[in-house]
């Protein structure tokens, strides 16, 4: 899976939360969740999955492109999406 983004954006995502897009793919090589955005009417669709990169939960917002994904945003998980992601997984 080709994972894309706009550099200017992580590099800002990397100062400011020391979360670097390219290792976004560790997401989705272990345990994730996806989960569709449509809080929003949104331009294009958008998705949520959860995971792990080095061991901390995150969560990544991105959509769908012809060879991949392009991703949106990535945050760190908070104690309360920590324990519904552990609940989803079972």
């Amino acid at each position: 899976m080709k994972i894309t983004y706009d550099e200017a954006k992580q590099l800002s995502t990397l100062k400011d939360r020391g979360l670097n897009f390219a290792d976004a793919g560790q997401i989705f090589s272990g345990t994730h969740f996806t989960q569709e955005n449509d809080r929003y009417d949104y331009p294009e669709q958008r998705f949520q999955t959860y995971g792990h990169i080095n061991e901390r939960m995150v969560m990544i917002a991105w959509t769908p492109t012809r060879d991949g994904i392009w991703i949106i945003s990535m945050r760190k998980c908070n104690e309360r999406e920590q324990k519904a992601f552990a609940t989803r997984l079972g």
